[in-house]
């Protein structure tokens, strides 16, 4: 697969990071029109009350009509598994379509059995506006983003590459933080080492920003880095390491990671492209299945 990669195109970029759920969502912008779109909005959650609000949506939502800026797209990088998508809620305030890779499906199917999902839960992507493939390309404004599909992590992951900037989901991390876990349902650390080689394919001088940083051994949040500094210093994959020395760490890691908190509802809302499912009298309700994840 040959991309269009286009390094003279610099759009804008704007972070906000997400304390509760350690997320970066980014409002990406046109340099050369008003157009934008969001990269992994995070909806608010207190579990422990049941509890959904949005502050965070409603502070990407603030910037752009501030800004003045159109809302074309409201990505997802993939279905994450520890934050809940707030996608639904900026579309009925500001528009825009909801997109996500192609084998969102494979997500839908698998976790569709786990919470144990009734026919009426349609698994063909359909809650979606776009399904994207690997090298498709669709426009914010008049710049061109094309699409990288990365498994390993989870099927369905894909990264979106705007100009010199690309927002890489949780296929890679700070160079100090590595690699995202790769023992979901549908992971593999193979794969993802196939996958992280094809984001480094990229040409050096790339904008990487992340969806997810933890600050590492104290330091600052961070989300943006380049190739060239992952490839030199990614303490997973950096420094010419091979696929074997990756899968074989990337396995003994996941072997001690606990779930993520927010698994249980961000899977259901999530597959769902941000909507809360409903019980049959269509009260927003959540399921806990036991022993399934």
């Amino acid at each position: 697969m040959t991309y269009p990669v286009n390094m003279n195109i610099k759009p804008d970029v704007q972070a906000f990071f997400d304390e509760a759920t350690n997320t970066i969502s980014y409002i990406v912008k046109d340099s050369t029109s008003n157009s934008c779109a969001i990269v992994d909005s995070v909806m608010d959650i207190g579990y422990a009350a049941g509890r959904i609000t949005y502050d965070h949506a409603d502070e990407l939502i603030h910037q752009i009509v501030s800004q003045d800026l159109n809302l074309e797209w409201i990505i997802e990088t993939h279905v994450h598994a520890d934050h809940l998508s707030a996608a639904p809620y900026i579309q009925e305030k500001l528009g825009g379509k909801i997109g996500i890779g192609s084998k969102i499906m494979i997500v839908q199917d698998t976790f569709g059995k786990v919470f144990n999902e009734g026919t009426e839960f349609q698994r063909d992507g359909s809650q979606f506006d776009q399904l994207f493939e690997d090298g498709d390309t669709y426009m914010i404004g008049n710049m061109q983003v094309f699409t990288m599909y990365t498994p390993g992590h989870t099927p369905a992951c894909m990264v979106h590459v705007a100009g010199d900037a690309a927002f890489v989901g949780d296929t890679l991390f700070m160079p100090d933080g590595g690699s995202a876990r790769a023992d979901f349902p549908g992971g593999d650390a193979a794969t993802l080492y196939d996958s992280i080689q094809k984001v480094l394919s990229l040409p050096d001088e790339t904008r990487l920003f992340m969806c997810h940083d933890y600050g590492p051994n104290g330091r600052d949040i961070a989300w943006e880095t380049t190739v060239g500094d992952e490839k030199a210093h990614n303490i997973h994959v950096g420094g010419g390491k091979s696929k074997e020395e990756f899968v074989e760490f990337r396995m003994e890691r996941d072997a001690q990671l606990a779930m993520p908190k927010l698994i249980i509802p961000s899977l259901q809302v999530n597959m769902r492209a941000g909507e809360v499912p409903t019980d049959v009298d269509g009260n927003p309700m959540l399921k806990v299945p036991v022993n399934k994840l």
